[in-house]
């Protein structure tokens, strides 16, 4: 028999970062719970909440394995720490500043780039991250811009537009690294209407587009610019304890609000409640029944548990690809590592080839290393230095093919090259993150109006998480708040619009 539905009943699938926002949100938010306040079930099918954020102890320390940090540029994150009464806790980041892997060794990034797209013409050229011929095609945006011929478009795909304005080498060696890394994907097809639409209106410009970016960065802090010389908040937030500290504490404080906090309860189904405007989920512990329910997981397993609603639903969300990838923490002796590594990690091109010394023909497996203890010095121990290598990539799993044996002794030789490291690592840790990241493909942001309008057809139902409007912490928390007021809102779902 299923659990009766307290007045107000809303479920939250899903523990994840969206999950809990949407949680908080539904308990009062800011505010707190008050007497017209619902009744929050979280279910979470894991026995562990926070999804992607997580933290495994390495040594004396707990070390992120998921995002090492969130953006101080977008308030979500840092607002829902403050209000759930962890303000004390944020750390801000202790370094600044990147280098590339640009022919065969490491080069600065230059303080002008807007998500990796250059803003300034000199400081991109003395870095020589793009040689002779990508410098001269660079200058041709400052002394004769290219005029865009295709016209105003809904969406293009990042890499193409970049290259037609600035050159290939742009697009391999600053923004595909930065951009590509974030979402663990290639810019030749990845949404600029959803990744960075700030480049689809200075396309039409009929200036330089560096120039045009230069000015549009100025009037956007959250567009990702560097060297703007803006006060603020910093560039990144951690915890004390580790990003993936959020996920508990933010557990515990629902728990003290009076929101049930299942972990280790999936849901096999949802359907609608016969004798009653609601739904009916099926849960290992019984049937659950709610007035409302926000879905916050994954693409794959919303479709799973739509498709019998909505077929067509269910067939927008399998569209919605994922990467899968891996990091690899290695704790090297602080004798011998070098001393003349800038800022907080190194970025390396997807198509880097790897010297014949490596005995492993190809691109590297290694698509970003960080510095952990320069980026957060509370990470950091005397006489150690910590290296995380990022892996894995949509289209590229090699890394997944290889045991944890194979794959830490891999990384070990590319950091060694990349690096410039001499000793072996004391050390070492591998987390696998399978079908992590989703793929923000050309036009994603109509696949997503589509999804919520069909979700929102059904009343009492909504959508949230990394899948449809942002993959980083604060847009994912924005996501689960936005979704949560959609099905608080007495005018229905969708009342407040789509989710930021």
């Amino acid at each position: 028999m299923a659990e009766p539905a307290a007045p107000g009943t809303i479920a939250v699938v899903g523990g994840g970062i969206a999950g809990l926002a949407a949680a908080w949100e539904l308990s009062g938010g800011a505010d707190g719970p008050g007497p017209g306040s619902p009744r929050v079930v979280l279910l979470e099918g894991s026995g562990r909440l926070g999804g992607k954020l997580a933290t495994e102890r390495f040594g004396e320390r707990e070390v992120d394995v998921g995002p090492d940090g969130f953006l101080g540029r977008r308030p979500e994150a840092a607002a829902l720490c403050r209000e759930a009464g962890l303000g004390d806790e944020l750390v801000a980041i202790g370094g600044s500043g990147a280098a590339v892997w640009a022919g065969g060794r490491r080069r600065t990034l230059p303080g002008s780039l807007a998500m990796g797209v250059p803003t300034r013409f000199l400081p991109t050229a003395r870095s020589r991250i793009l040689g002779v011929g990508g410098s001269l095609r660079l200058l041709v945006d400052v002394l004769l811009p290219r005029r865009d011929v295709r016209g105003p478009l809904g969406d293009r795909a990042i890499g193409p537009l970049v290259a037609n304005k600035l050159g290939h080498r742009v697009v391999d060696r600053l923004v595909d690294p930065m951009v590509g890394g974030i979402y663990a994907g290639g810019v030749d097809n990845m949404s600029a209407a959803a990744v960075y639409p700030l480049l689809l209106g200075i396309a039409q410009h009929p200036g330089g587009f560096m120039r045009a970016l230069r000015r549009a960065s100025a009037h956007a802090p959250g567009a990702g610019g560097a060297g703007d010389g803006e006060a603020g908040p910093p560039a990144f937030w951690s915890l004390r304890d580790g990003v993936g500290s959020l996920g508990p504490r933010l557990g515990e404080a629902l728990g003290r609000r009076g929101v049930s906090v299942r972990t280790g309860c999936s849901v096999g189904r949802l359907e609608r409640a016969t004798s009653s405007p609601g739904w009916v989920l099926d849960t290992p512990q019984g049937p659950l029944t709610a007035d409302a329910v926000v879905l916050a997981v994954p693409a794959g397993p919303a479709a799973d548990l739509l498709s019998p609603l909505d077929a067509e639903v269910g067939a927008l969300l399998r569209g919605i690809d994922y990467a899968s990838v891996a990091t690899v923490t290695l704790a090297y002796p602080a004798e011998g590592f070098p001393e003349d590594l800038v800022g907080t990690g190194l970025l390396v091109p997807v198509h880097s080839a790897t010297p014949e010394s490596l005995g492993a023909p190809g691109p590297y497996l290694v698509t970003a290393c960080t510095y952990l203890g320069v980026k957060w010095p509370h990470c950091a121990r005397p006489g150690e230095r910590l290296v995380r290598a990022s892996v894995g990539r949509f289209g590229d799993d090699r890394a997944m093919a290889l045991d944890d044996g194979e794959l830490v002794a891999r990384v070990t030789a590319e950091v060694g090259v990349l690096l410039g490291v001499k000793t072996a690592p004391r050390a070492a840790m591998v987390r696998r993150w399978p079908d992590a990241l989703p793929q923000y493909r050309v036009h994603h942001l109509l696949r997503v109006t589509g999804i919520e309008a069909a979700v929102r057809r059904f009343g009492g139902l909504a959508v949230a998480g990394a899948a449809y409007r942002g993959v980083g912490i604060p847009a994912c928390v924005a996501s689960g708040r936005a979704a949560a007021r959609e099905v608080l809102s007495p005018e229905g779902p969708g009342a407040d619009g789509p989710v930021p």
